[in-house]
């Protein structure tokens, strides 16, 4: 779908983030920690057709802030929007583990040399051609991803979560 607007312009409605947007786009829900809570925002999500690509958790006594990726990101974020729990967004980025005897260190060293530094990763339920994912969440998205596609690595964008080994 295209709109004209003055001087007879093309210009497309899409948003900035379009489905190929180089970032995966994260869901930190704080919980109570309280027994069945996880299990209600999981049920939750999955009811809705919603594939939890990855899940992360971090605890305390008190409360909980899970960390969450959904197949579908504005689907994702439309049903968090109707709960009544206090739900962030965050970019983090997804990328493969290289097919090396080291693909951790491969990683990291890219992203060291680049001095942009890790805050935390986890791994994704996604597999492309055999191949593992992970999350990186780390202080500077932009030079992260320039430095990891320059190095070879092979990002996951949002639209390659409905195309990985499991849904072919």
């Amino acid at each position: 779908m295209s709109m004209s607007y003055g001087d007879d312009a093309v210009t497309s409605p899409e948003t900035l983030r379009g489905r190929d947007w180089p970032c995966l786009r994260q869901f930190g829900v704080f919980l109570e920690n309280r027994v069945g809570l996880l299990h209600e925002l999981l049920r939750s999500l999955e009811r809705h057709d919603l594939r939890v690509i990855a899940l992360s958790i971090a605890d305390s006594i008190d409360c909980a802030v899970v960390r969450v990726i959904v197949d579908d990101y504005e689907r994702g974020k439309e049903l968090l929007s109707l709960t009544n729990q206090t739900v962030f967004e965050a970019d983090v980025i997804g990328v493969e583990l290289p097919d090396s005897p080291q693909p951790w260190l491969d990683l990291c060293m890219a992203l060291m040399e680049a001095e942009v530094n890790v805050h935390y990763t986890y791994p994704l339920l996604f597999r492309r051609r055999g191949r593992s994912a992970i999350a990186l969440y780390v202080d500077d998205v932009d030079t992260g991803l320039r430095v990891l596609r320059q190095k070879g690595h092979r990002l996951v964008t949002e639209n390659d979560l409905s195309e990985d080994d499991e849904c072919l």
